[in-house]
């Protein structure tokens, strides 16, 4: 299978190693060990240190998929698999459901996995862009027009990376509907989901509205724990028993301490999520005050997830602007070319403060002498 090169990835991994000041990050600052096991209240943690380091569980302990059916208002413990990371969950669904030839619509900007590997597996792929001026929200109009007999595949990303843009519960199930009427599946990627910045931080999960909806999750972002590489799959039984089919060539199970430890931050979730919307709000409100006072950008401010998309007033290649910004400064950001956003560039808002505040300020800096 031929598939093209991640750009995002490709980028961080040449860049973000050097960088001073990494705004590229997509994480709120993670948790280290013994963070969460004060969050657990655990103070004498034998029963990690006692775990024979076996194979884990299949599929995921009964533990850990207790904890992930309980972000969710319909699933049970049978409509969930655990897996490598949300990057190993999407990966699985569209192995587990496309077939050469048929159609998958993406809207973009978004993850690249979503468009990338649908194309390596033979799939038509359609990219929806949404727009700046619309408030980064799905048009829906569009999305009936694009929709043919051969469409198998809707991808959304609900808090959406790049944008921050939530969709709201309304428009998802218009989407749903309207997918629906033609009987296709939809693919939530809902790695930020509990991040929303008003009302509910929880979205409802396409899987929770939709009898062909599948939502995919991560402990990386909302539960600040990137370094478990702990996903899951949350979808109806059948599609679920399919998936795990899959699932037996490429994962066995997931590492029995990463299990340990989700299960852990899933049932502290509330804490977790007290401690992450501080450091959130606290990066909101620099990014807003930056964007307020600098007069080469301009923004929509996010709504959700960890990331904004900032346009630049400037005559110069974002792929440019990003490798001379981080020469001369030492601060990253990630190019909107790698993005498809040709003219723009992604700042993650959730960092360290004194690292957003200076990196900020330093590319306010470097905006004017080009």
């Amino acid at each position: 299978m031929r598939i093209d090169t991640f750009k995002i990835e490709e980028w961080m991994n040449r860049y973000c190693p050097s960088a001073q000041y990494d705004l590229t990050t997509t994480c709120i600052e993670p948790l280290s060990i013994r963070e969460l096991m004060t969050i657990g209240g655990i103070s004498r943690p034998l029963e990690i240190f006692d775990t024979k380091l076996t194979y884990g569980y299949i599929h995921g302990s009964e533990r850990l998929k207790t904890a992930i059916k309980n972000l969710y208002t319909n699933q049970n413990l049978n409509n969930i698999t655990v897996t490598h990371g949300g990057i190993g969950a999407n990966q699985l669904v569209f192995e587990s459901i496309l077939d050469k030839g048929e159609e998958v619509i993406v809207f973009c900007p978004t993850y690249q996995q979503l468009y990338s590997i649908p194309k390596a597996l033979g799939a038509n792929v359609k990219l929806l862009f949404l727009r700046e001026e619309n408030g980064w929200q799905p048009n829906l109009s569009e999305l009936k027009k694009a929709i043919t007999y051969k469409t198998k595949l809707i991808c959304i990303n609900n808090p959406n990376n790049p944008t921050g843009a939530v969709i709201p519960d309304e428009t998802l199930r218009k989407i749903t509907d309207i997918a629906d009427s033609h009987n296709i599946w939809i693919l939530s990627d809902e790695v930020y989901r509990g991040l929303n910045m008003t009302g509910n931080p929880y979205s409802v999960s396409i899987a929770d509205i939709y009898d062909k909806g599948i939502s995919t999750g991560s402990t990386s972002k909302t539960y600040s724990l990137p370094g478990l590489r702990v996903g899951w799959i949350a979808a109806r039984e059948d599609l679920i028993n399919e998936i795990n089919k899959h699932r037996e060539y490429n994962t066995i199970s997931v590492s029995i301490i990463d299990d340990y430890y989700a299960s852990i931050a899933l049932e502290n979730k509330e804490k977790i999520a007290v401690r992450n919307f501080k450091i959130m709000n606290e990066g909101l409100q620099i990014l807003n005050d930056w964007l307020n006072g600098e007069v080469y950008v301009k923004a929509n401010m996010p709504k959700g997830g960890t990331t904004a998309l900032i346009r630049y007033k400037k005559e110069i290649p974002s792929k440019v602007l990003c490798r001379n910004l981080q020469e001369k400064t030492g601060v990253a950001l990630l190019p909107g070319e790698t993005m498809e956003m040709e003219g723009t560039v992604r700042i993650g808002f959730c960092t360290a403060k004194n690292i957003l505040q200076t990196g900020l300020k330093e590319f306010s800096k470097f905006l004017r002498t080009i």
